[in-house]
This record gives C-alpha cells, sequence and structure tokens, in this order.
C-alpha cells in the first residue's frame, strides 16, 4: 500500500498553473486558485499561472514554452476536457507529449467515479511527459482540481510517496535528449 516515508526529505517541485477558458479572469479563475492554493500547502513552488483560451494551437504553444523552461518541472492544466467543441485541451496535450501517462486518465476516472458516479464518463483527463516536464489535464471544475490533487498528484509528487513516485525519476525523463 502507499505510504510517506518520514526519513525521506521533501523535495518541492516548480509547477506551473494554465487555466484554459474563453470566459474565466484570474478573479473568477476557482479551478486555477485550488490548484494554487494546493501546491503552496504542500510546500512546492507556483512557476507561473496563465489563463489561455479554448484554442489547441495556443495551448500547445504554452505547453511547449514551459516544458522549454528549466524552472518549471510540471504543468498542470484546468478546463477544456470535455466533449463540446471548444474542448480541445486534451488534443493540444497530446501534441505536445513524448509519452503518455495513460494510468492517469483511469485513475482519476475511478477517483471521479466514487465522486459524481456515471457522469465521470465525460471527462477526458490526461497526463504525459515531454522535454523531461509532467504535463496534466484536468476538467475545469474546482471539484476535479481538488480530487486530482487531493488523490493522485499530492502523492505522486512528493519524493517521499512510497512505492514510487514522479519526483524520483524526473532526473531519468529526457535522458533519451542527453544520449548520443
Amino acid at each position: 500500500m502507499s505510504r510517506i516515508d518520514e526519513t525521506k526529505d521533501f523535495v518541492p517541485v516548480r509547477i506551473a498553473v494554465l487555466t484554459v477558458s474563453d470566459t474565466r479572469q484570474m478573479a473568477d479563475d476557482k479551478s486555477g486558485q485550488t490548484l494554487v492554493d494546493r501546491i503552496a500547502a504542500a510546500g512546492h513552488a507556483l512557476a507561473d499561472r496563465k489563463i489561455i483560451a479554448d484554442e489547441r494551437d495556443q495551448i500547445a504553444d504554452q505547453l511547449r514554452v514551459w516544458c522549454a523552461d528549466d524552472g518549471v518541472d510540471v504543468v498542470i492544466s484546468t478546463g477544456g476536457t470535455g466533449l463540446t467543441g471548444r474542448d480541445v485541451t486534451v488534443e493540444a496535450h497530446r501534441d505536445v507529449y513524448e509519452k503518455e501517462i495513460d494510468a492517469f486518465g483511469t485513475i482519476f476516472t475511478i477517483v471521479s467515479m466514487q465522486k459524481i458516479g456515471t457522469s465521470a464518463v465525460q471527462s477526458r483527463a490526461t497526463a504525459g511527459v515531454a522535454q523531461g516536464t509532467y504535463l496534466f489535464a484536468l476538467p475545469g471544475s474546482p471539484g476535479a482540481c481538488r480530487d486530482a490533487w487531493d488523490e493522485i498528484l499530492s502523492k505522486q509528487l512528493d519524493y517521499r510517496h512510497r512505492p514510487c513516485n514522479f519526483v524520483e525519476i524526473m532526473p531519468r525523463l529526457d535522458e533519451h535528449l542527453r544520449r548520443k
């Protein structure tokens, strides 16, 4: 079973938050703020925060900028993961991924099922890796952001989490780029 190994030191990671919305501003971005608050409470650093319209190219471009930034280890986006015509966040993420973390969407669906029942089927949460950076796409509701952080990300972004976590393999995410 998973646990925190208290003999290890906590390792903070630098996390950028991207809200995808045609209508939200910082003042009313509850989902983005939910993530920012949880990032701070966990002891991680907020590397950057932006709001971008539901435009596939703009989303992918911002993800690429943060992936190229040595000051960003993780990007969490919120919004645009649904089924409507304007929901293009998942496609933008997949335009950037080198590797997809398939089980993230599955685990998120399991967590969501416990909270919202079969409505969880409408979520297309996804995750992947690009240029040594973790990328997570979450639905745009504060509840979904809370669930993803509290049940998945807070554990996987904690170096002390056992039996394994995302932080301990960070140095190896881009090893294929360093090979000759």
